[in-house]
C-alpha cells in the first residue's frame, strides 16, 4: 500500500472512531428525553440537517451550487438509506432495551460485507472477517441472556431495519466515493423530519426538551454523519462498518456509566469481546500498512 494510501486509511480510522463515539451517546439523550418519538425525531432532524448542510457549504463555498446540480441517484438512494436507518434506530430504542437494540446493530459488519461482494465485488479481507467471527462471537454471547425482558419484537425488528439500511448506505458511499455524501446526509436527516412531521407535535415540545434535542441532533448525530462520510470514503465498506460498530458497547456503557442503568451480565461479558475485535483490528491493519520511506522526498 502507498504511503498516501496508508494516511487515508489512518484518517479514515480516526474519523470512524469518532462517528462512532458520537453515535453512541444516542442512548442518553433518549432516555433523558421526555417528548414522544415523532416530536423528536422531527426536531432532531431539523436541527442536524441544518448543521451538516451548513458545515457542507462552509467546505465548498463557492462550489455547493454546481454539486448539487451534479447529486445523482447514488446520493438520492444514500439520502433514503440514511432516513431510514434515523427512524428505525431510535425507534428501536424505544421499543426494546438499548443493549438489545445494539446488539442486532452489532452485526452490520458481516451484513455489509456480504451487500458490498454482492452488488460491488469487493472482498472483505482476512483480517476484517476474521474481527467480525470474534464480534459475532461476542455478540452470540450477549444474546444468551435469557431474562427475557427488555422489550418488544417491534423494536428488534426495526433494529434489523437499521442494520440493513447502514449496511446498503456504506456500500453505496464506498462504491460512489467522488459523489459528494454530505449534501445527501443533510437531505436524509430532513427526509426523517418530512416524514415524521405527519405524526408528531412540535409545538408540544418542552422547552427543556427542545433544548436537549438541539444538543441530540447536533453532537449526535449532525458529528456522527459528518465523520462516517469522511471514514466511509477512505475505507473499504465492511471495514468501516466495523469500526462504527464500537457504539454497540458503547452506547450501554454510557448509560450504565450516567444513569446507572446497569446491563445483563452476558451483556458485560459480549461487549468486551466485540470491542476487543474492532479495536485488534484496527491496530493490525494500521501496522501491517505501516511504511516507512527510506529517504524523504525532496
Amino acid at each position: 500500500m502507498m504511503l498516501d494510501d496508508q494516511r487515508h486509511y489512518r484518517l479514515g480510522v480516526f474519523f470512524g472512531a469518532i462517528s462512532a463515539l458520537a453515535w453512541s451517546s444516542s442512548g442518553l439523550f433518549i432516555r433523558h428525553i421526555g417528548t414522544d418519538l415523532m416530536t423528536m425525531l422531527f426536531w432532531r432532524g431539523l436541527f442536524s440537517g441544518t448543521c451538516v448542510f451548513l458545515f457542507f457549504i462552509y467546505l465548498e463555498r463557492g462550489r455547493v451550487p454546481g454539486i448539487l446540480r451534479s447529486m445523482g441517484w447514488p446520493s438520492l438512494l444514500t439520502t433514503i438509506f440514511s432516513a431510514t436507518s434515523m427512524i428505525s434506530g431510535i425507534g428501536s430504542m424505544y421499543y426494546t432495551s438499548i443493549a438489545d437494540a445494539m446488539v442486532i446493530y452489532a452485526t452490520v459488519p458481516f451484513v455489509t460485507a456480504a451487500v458490498a461482494f454482492i452488488f460491488i465485488g469487493e472482498r472483505p479481507s482476512r483480517s476484517t472477517l476474521i474481527a467480525s467471527a470474534v464480534a459475532l462471537t461476542g455478540v452470540l454471547v450477549m444474546l444468551t441472556d435469557g431474562h427475557g425482558g427488555g422489550g418488544g419484537l417491534f423494536g428488534k425488528f426495526l433494529a434489523a431495519v437499521m442494520t440493513l439500511s447502514v449496511a446498503a448506505m456504506a456500500t453505496l458511499m464506498r462504491k460512489h466515493r467522488d459523489v459528494p455524501m454530505l449534501p445527501a446526509m443533510a437531505g436524509s436527516a430532513w427526509l426523517c423530519s418530512f416524514v415524521t412531521f405527519w405524526f408528531a407535535a412540535p409545538l408540544s415540545v418542552s422547552v427543556p426538551d427542545l433544548q436537549l434535542i438541539v444538543v441530540f441532533a447536533i453532537v449526535q448525530n449532525a458529528m456522527g454523519l459528518i465523520f462516517y462520510t469522511a471514514s466511509s470514503r477512505r475505507l473499504p465498506a465492511a471495514d468501516a462498518s466495523l469500526l462504527t460498530a464500537l457504539e454497540v458497547p458503547l452506547t450501554p456503557f454510557w448509560v450504565w456509566l450516567v444513569l446507572n442503568e446497569i446491563p445483563s451480565p452476558a451483556t458485560l461479558v459480549g461487549g468486551p469481546i466485540v470491542m476487543a475485535a474492532l479495536f485488534g483490528h484496527i491496530f493490525y491493519e494500521v501496522r501491517r500498512n505501516r511504511v516507512w520511506p527510506s529517504a524523504p522526498v525532496l
